[in-house]
């Protein structure tokens, strides 16, 4: 067999097939390193998961980071207004009612004197508990009957889904006329249960689905067939799967219930002064309209701005989530 001289620079790399294939030194290390080469070496990237790739098209959105930034802030008030509104929403002179912007009172006074833009600070807190509270009651309580019957089935599904039907049948607000006039406690409480006994058939419908379709898929049929528990399918295939659309209709629903509260307050049966919040001062500021327009804008702009951010959020975590919209 003829002898072969190899040049300086130069490398053989075998074929794979009993041959050699001359080629410089630079090719040869790429080869090697590549993963289609001969030797199927190479480092391989590891999948991103829906939260991962989710997360990324999130920090991408600019509807998402502006609906971010804006509930940050109002949590942030929410915790310590008093670092933006030193004085008391309780403080009132009404010397200085129906009053415009005065300094120090940017927002001006109401029609019983008090600082229209402490009361508008001090009144996110309640929105802001009323809407997180009540979204993680209706979630739990929505989650929890949706994924039991939508994994067991049979008697238990066809019950929750009669009483479901009994609950939709009621108007919302008609509901809270009825069941908070016989309240006479001023805390959030009697309005976060209400919303949570009213609010959980929606999450439920959502959540059973979920479970439904995830527990169709092979990987949990595959789990199945090893042996594993109820409990493991649920929690550990099925769970993690179906929460995506909990999540979006609950980031959603969170706007709703703060508008739902303040409409509560309004009309009278949900907060009741001597507490802060905006559907009070947009319905002590009605009948000043004309004279004190002020009183009524600032209040109902904070809650128009706030149900927003948290409509936007959720349609922005919606985008991410959803494989169909990419």
């Amino acid at each position: 067999m003829p002898e072969r001289h190899h040049e300086p620079g130069r490398a053989v790399a075998g074929t794979g097939m009993g041959g050699g294939m001359d080629l410089g030194v630079d090719e040869a290390e790429t080869l090697e390193r590549t993963p289609g080469g001969p030797r199927g070496a190479g480092p391989r990237q590891k999948p991103r998961s829906l939260w991962s790739d989710a997360w990324r098209d999130l920090r991408r959105n600019p509807v998402f980071i502006v609906s971010a930034l804006i509930i940050l802030f109002l949590i942030l008030i929410s915790l310590w207004p008093s670092l933006i509104a030193p004085g008391s929403p309780l403080t009132c002179d009404l010397a200085k009612a129906q009053e415009g912007s005065q300094p120090g009172h940017p927002f001006g006074f109401d029609g019983q004197g008090c600082d229209v833009y402490t009361r508008t600070v001090y009144g996110a807190r309640t929105s802001v508990a009323v809407g997180v509270l009540a979204t993680l009651g209706v979630a739990v309580l929505g989650s929890v009957l949706g994924a039991l019957a939508g994994f067991f089935g049979g008697g238990w599904d066809s019950v929750l889904s009669r009483v479901t039907d009994v609950f939709f049948a009621i108007p919302v607000v008609l509901g809270g006329l009825v069941l908070l006039s016989v309240t006479t406690s001023n805390t959030v409480w009697p309005v976060i249960g209400f919303i949570v006994l009213l609010g959980w058939p929606q999450l439920s419908r959502i959540a059973r689905g979920s479970v439904i379709t995830a527990q169709q898929n092979d990987y949990v049929q595959a789990a199945r067939a090893l042996g594993a528990s109820n409990s493991r399918l649920v929690l550990r295939h099925i769970a993690p799967n179906a929460i995506a659309p909990v999540i979006v209709v609950a980031t959603i629903a969170l706007g709703t219930y703060i508008s739902l509260e303040a409409t509560l307050s309004y009309l009278g049966v949900g907060l009741k002064p001597p507490s802060v919040s905006w559907g009070i001062d947009i319905s002590a500021a009605s009948p000043y309209v004309r004279n004190a327009p002020h009183a009524l804008l600032w209040p109902s702009g904070a809650l128009a701005i706030t149900v927003l951010a948290f409509i936007m959020l959720g349609d922005a975590v919606r985008d991410a989530l959803d494989p169909k919209l990419r």
